[in-house]
């Protein structure tokens, strides 16, 4: 297929728009970031440590990735739309539970039940794959993850000013009215895409092997990991030097923090603009290496003792730059591998990506002390950076020992 399908909006007899599969992922973003100036505040409330409550991303992503593991085949199974309406459901009952938590404890729980809101994430990058072919995959996934990233950017600086004016619970307020509307959109506009396959769940689940046998697969897979990798302990780290090392206020984190979406919203419209014209493997390769020399230039400025808060969240607009290149088109490449696995391939090449990031996450929470400075999580960064720079040349040498041998890219 080379056009989109027919698609009118709020008819749910017609496949989703493109504005609805923009919020279902973007509600996923905010859900993980908007609270993260409140970080502080929320640990003086609950009287814990820090690294205590920094779990609360940590341990949401890891739940993030045991789910996209099993919401990927359920809507192979049973369509995008009801198993889309259950996770939002789900987010909301967990939402209002954060909102009565009396302990830590509790509150990562409810945390937790939270992450089911991962299913945005998942079914909107397959109702993608349902409606169009690779290349226009990778160029369309670029404009839903572009307008995706406006929402993160924005959540933090909202989640501070809520914070500063009202306290920490008023941002699992905020997340608790925009997922009840989005509950309404998708209910009226998400149309079926997927065709269900037979069997039970067990049996799209025991389709796994197809994907993991392929090398191409875990190249997307592992650079699209790696690369985000970066992000993700970013996300661990930088509330703790924004207060410890640069003294920011939550308002003022908020609005520095959101740096890296800039960065990835324009990755990302690049994609969009050009995967087709250019090809996923190239905008992969470049993003990796954008991501990999920002922060190497960090550590430079570092050593140096030239660092500053908005060099330091600056700089690191170009990490998201490098991610907005790399997601969507290796997402598109491992959709590619086996299209009848779409959902399939989104959740289990998301679950290696946010189970990655849940790790290096908690990590950088770890290796992060009064005195360390940014420089532990710095280093982190550029590794798993670098990885992701091994990750897709692997892909591209795989490509071109197929080519050579006459084989088509299946493997």
């Amino acid at each position: 297929m080379s056009t989109l399908p027919t698609r009118r909006y709020l008819d749910r007899s017609t496949a989703p728009h493109l504005s609805t599969l923009i919020l279902m992922a973007g509600m996923a973003g905010m859900a993980m970031n908007m609270f993260l100036p409140s970080l502080p505040s929320m640990t003086g409330y609950f009287n814990t440590d820090y690294a205590v409550m920094q779990l609360s991303v940590s341990l949401y992503l890891a739940c993030n990735a045991v789910l996209q593991i099993i919401v990927g085949p359920l809507s192979d199974r049973f369509g995008r739309r009801p198993v889309m309406l259950t996770g939002l459901v789900l987010f909301l009952l967990a939402t209002a539970g954060t909102l009565t938590a009396k302990s830590a404890e509790m509150f990562l729980i409810y945390r937790m039940g939270q992450s089911t809101i991962v299913a945005g994430i998942v079914i909107s990058r397959a109702a993608v794959r349902d409606m169009v072919p690779t290349a226009q995959a990778a160029s369309m996934i670029g404009y839903v993850s572009m307008g995706m990233a406006i929402v993160p950017m924005i959540a933090p600086v909202i989640g501070g000013m809520l914070d500063q004016a009202f306290g920490w619970q008023a941002n699992f307020w905020f997340m608790l009215g925009c997922g009840t509307a989005l509950l309404v959109l998708v209910f009226l506009d998400q149309g079926e895409t997927a065709v269900k396959s037979e069997g039970g769940l067990m049996a799209q689940v025991a389709q796994y092997p197809a994907l993991l046998r392929s090398p191409r697969f875990w190249g997307y897979c592992l650079s699209s990991a790696f690369a985000s990798g970066a992000f993700f302990a970013y996300l661990g780290g930088a509330p703790f030097v924004a207060t410890s090392v640069f003294g920011l206020s939550p308002q003022t984190m908020g609005l520095f923090f959101g740096a890296p979406a800039i960065g990835y919203a324009l990755g990302n419209f690049i994609s969009g603009r050009f995967s087709q014209k250019i090809g996923i493997n190239p905008l992969v390769l470049a993003g990796t290496l954008v991501s990999t020399f920002a922060v190497g230039l960090q550590i430079l400025i570092f050593s140096a003792t030239l660092a500053h808060h908005s060099v330091f969240f600056g700089i690191f607009t170009l990490v998201g730059l490098g991610n907005g290149l790399v997601i969507p088109n290796a997402t598109a490449g491992m959709l590619s591998v086996r299209p009848k696995l779409a959902g399939s391939a989104a959740g289990l090449g998301g679950a290696m990506m946010i189970g990655g990031g849940a790790a290096l996450s908690a990590f950088a929470g770890v290796i992060l002390t009064e005195g360390s400075g940014p420089m532990p999580l710095l280093l982190l960064m550029f590794a798993t950076s670098l990885l992701s720079v091994f990750a897709i040349l692997s892909v591209v040498r795989r490509e071109a020992q197929l080519a050579r041998s006459g084989q088509t890219a299946t493997d």
